[in-house]
């Protein structure tokens, strides 16, 4: 039987539950899962006050005597008082064993709850101290994570920070190389030009002289040589904007990644030094069921491990390249000037030869006009020798034409008659002889004289010949780029 007024028994197993006040209804709550509260609800502990006065019942005793009458229901208690002695006859008495009783009974609930409540206290502190420490330790845990994980992201952005450096050297490193390739690729169309103007200025040379010689052919090799450097080159600065464009977008993805690490850095960094004394920190409820990560340690490192080895490869790739686009202008200028000493020296040559042959026609040439001025005065020698002739005939003639007057038998064949006949017959002979050679003498002299045109013809075909090589060929020439001009250097 439970004595009123007797305390409960009191047991830590089984707490009162939470009182519903605590915390503010569900409805009053903010949306959002930050807080200034955890989300959880607080230890029961928390909630109750230091006397643990709600363990007992309150003791006292509330009557519930009848009237002993109808007619003492109206009376004071001062006129019921002489009725007192009287409760012996209504009520039961307890007994001294029950006294007894219920005083070891409340003897032994005491007892009990105190050590029920020692132990719950000593579990209490001892609960607390082990989730102090477990907190401390987790918290040192975490810590110690995020440092490793700042760690981490310090070396790989020391690795994209070395990488992007890299790149960006070799990224200008090959612009460079690009403008120079260009500047030479400008270079070539000045030889070009020369060498296209070359033959066709040779293309006015005249008569025998337009001839397809060792300088027109060296001429058109070097219009293919050339040509065949200005595809080479095209070809290569094709290449060097794509690996240009290559470059950037390697550079792109490393200076993403580098400011995705740095941002990151900065964060972890921050969350690594914050302390349970730290100014800004706060409840944010449910943040922990918030899962936003798309990556784990194996592929955020393999990411940028594969921006750094795409960016390497690239890298090689435009090294490389400019190595090729070195060797491509070392081996084009060193072709381009090969020809183009080649072109100088059968100009040299064929300028030699035509100033021989025009030499040598100028010497037939003269010789020639000595030759008709020669025989121009051999004919005036037989033209004299003709009309000289003409006088020792007239004589002779008229002494026969005067003989034949002679009379009768005087009509003698005499010697002398026959002198003078043989006489005319020589001198007829004589003239007809010198007529002759006048005739072969101004056969000669037409000879000569086109002999002399063609000479001269020769000669102006030569001379037109050699101002063409040796005036404008070759003073178009003297102006062929230098070796650093066709490799990109000025």
């Amino acid at each position: 039987m439970e004595l009123v007024g007797s305390p409960l028994t009191a047991t830590y197993a089984h707490p009162r539950s939470t009182p519903t006040k605590f915390l503010p209804a569900i409805s009053t709550m903010a949306s959002s899962y930050k807080n200034r509260f955890p989300y959880y609800p607080l230890p029961q502990s928390f909630s109750l006050p230091w006397m643990p006065s709600a363990y007992y019942k309150t003791a006292a005793i509330n009557p519930t005597l009848a009237p002993f009458s109808k007619s003492s229901q109206g009376l004071t208690p001062s006129k019921m008082l002489p009725f007192v002695s009287n409760r012996t006859t209504l009520f039961t008495r307890y007994t001294p064993d029950d006294w007894y009783r219920s005083n070891l009974t409340n003897y032994k609930a005491s007892e009990t709850s105190r050590h029920n409540a020692e132990r719950l206290r000593v579990d209490t502190s001892r609960m607390i101290q082990d989730k102090y420490q477990q907190t401390k330790k987790t918290q040192v845990e975490s810590t110690k994570n995020l440092g490793e994980r700042v760690n981490d992201i310090e070396f790989w952005k020391l690795e994209l920070c070395r990488e992007l450096d890299e790149m960006i050297g070799e990224t200008n490193a090959l612009t460079d190389m690009k403008k120079r390739l260009e500047r030479a690729l400008a270079e070539t169309e000045a030889p070009l030009q020369v060498a296209q103007e070359c033959l066709l200025h040779r293309e006015k040379r005249m008569g025998i002289d337009l001839v397809h010689d060792d300088v027109e052919k060296q001429l058109f090799t070097e219009v293919d040589v050339i040509r065949s450097c200005q595809e080479r080159m095209q070809r290569y600065l094709d290449k060097a904007k794509a690996q240009l464009a290559s470059n950037r977008a390697a550079q792109h993805e490393l200076e993403r990644d580098l400011a995705n690490k740095q941002a990151a850095h900065r964060i972890d960094d921050k969350c690594h030094h914050l302390r349970n004394t730290s100014d800004g920190i706060s409840y944010y409820r449910g943040v922990e069921r918030v899962d936003a990560t798309i990556s784990v340690p194996e592929s955020w490192a393999k990411f940028t491990d594969d921006n750094i080895l795409r960016s390497q490869s690239e890298r090689a790739a435009s090294a490389k390249l400019r190595d090729n686009i070195e060797n491509l202008l070392v081996v084009t200028a060193n072709e381009m000037w090969r020809q183009f000493n080649a072109v100088n020296v059968a100009f040299t040559n064929r300028i030699a030869e035509t100033a021989d042959a025009k030499s040598k026609i100028q010497t037939h040439l003269a010789k020639t006009l000595q030759e008709i001025f020669q025989i121009e005065m051999n004919i005036e020698a037989i033209r004299k020798a003709i009309r000289d002739k003409g006088p020792p005939l007239k004589v002779a003639q008229t002494r026969l034409d005067e003989r034949t007057r002679r009379p009768n038998v005087e009509l003698c064949r005499d010697t002398a008659q026959l002198r003078l006949v043989n006489e005319v017959h020589e001198i007829d002979e004589t003239i007809q002889s010198l007529q002759q050679r006048l005739r072969d003498a101004e056969d000669t002299l037409q000879m000569l004289v086109r002999a002399k045109s063609v000479l001269e013809h020769d000669l102006a075909v030569k001379a037109n010949s050699l101002f063409i090589d040796q005036e404008k060929c070759m003073g178009m020439r003297k102006t062929f780029p230098s070796t650093a001009r066709l490799v990109g250097y000025i």
